[in-house]
């Protein structure tokens, strides 16, 4: 039974952060560490898996992450080519000056915040690529000067979700990562095929009715409500590739056209029809 990992990192002697650019798309990393992570992903399409929180990105994405959140690679089944900038920090990152600076008071509260998982969007993802983007051709101390005003701007945009609603949903996957890390890994590699909830209970020795009491308490969904969520998501990531609509129902594991269209209606908001044919107008302007 494969567990959620702990991925130790390593930083340079003298540096209070991390960058780099890992490419893993063939690797399903369900994954965790106590540093705090700042994530930018170019693709046309992937998923973002945070948490409890599973949801789709398009273009691009950028997510702040608090320490021992739980979460998937960013490029994990990437088809296309892709850039990522991932810049970590140490768990001692800025000292006390982080609390005890009013300066930093905003930074401050953002990184608290972190511990949600934050999703940034609009100009100040589009800022905020820019400048991750210049980074490498910095000094060490130039590069920390702009990973600060880069922590200040994002502290003060009003584009940011908040990932997860429940704090101690963190807590509850870590404190059997194990097992949840099981669960996730069948999900992933059985979502097509018709998941058995009395396969996934026997995985991680629970009875059926059992599994489905722990699953609801670590997720706040059933079983099954879960497993369709994760379908759509990967028929969005599809659709927006330019795959065929009915093509996409039989590749997520629907015998029916018709109820996979009544269930992305239901969790997307719109058809597939309209929401294939709209991104891709959007792509084209």
């Amino acid at each position: 039974m494969n567990g959620i990992q702990l991925e130790r990192v390593e930083f340079e002697p003298g540096k209070s952060f991390k960058l780099f650019s890992p490419r893993l798309r063939n690797t399903f990393l369900w994954h965790y560490h106590p540093e705090m992570e700042l994530v930018y992903v170019e693709a046309d399409a992937g998923i973002r898996h945070v948490g409890t929180h599973i949801s789709t990105y398009t273009q691009s994405d950028l997510v702040f992450i608090g320490g021992n959140i739980p979460h998937l690679n960013f490029d994990y089944r990437l088809r296309s080519d892709y850039h990522q900038i991932v810049i970590q920090l140490r768990t001692d990152f800025l000292g006390e000056a982080l609390s005890a600076s009013p300066e930093f008071a905003r930074i401050n509260r953002l990184f608290k915040q972190a511990n949600l998982g934050i999703a940034f969007s609009g100009k100040t993802k589009a800022v905020v690529a820019d400048r991750l983007k210049q980074l490498n051709g910095l000094s060490s101390y130039d590069q920390l000067i702009q990973l600060i005003d880069i922590f200040n701007v994002l502290a003060q945009s009003a584009e940011a979700e908040l990932l997860n609603t429940d704090p101690s949903s963190k807590g509850f996957i870590l404190k059997d990562k194990l097992r949840m890390g099981a669960i996730y890994e069948y999900i992933d590699a059985n979502y097509h095929k018709k998941p058995d909830v009395n396969v996934v209970a026997g995985k991680v020795n629970l009875t059926t009715a059992a599994f489905c009491r722990y699953f609801k308490r670590q997720t706040n969904m059933t079983f099954t409500d879960f497993v369709n969520q994760y379908r759509i998501e990967r028929a969005k990531n599809l659709l927006m590739q330019g795959e065929n609509i009915t093509e996409t129902c039989y590749a997520i594991g629907f015998d029916s056209p018709s109820y996979f269209n009544k269930l992305f209606n239901r969790i997307v908001g719109q058809n597939p029809s309209i929401f294939r044919n709209r991104w891709i107008d959007a792509d084209k302007s």
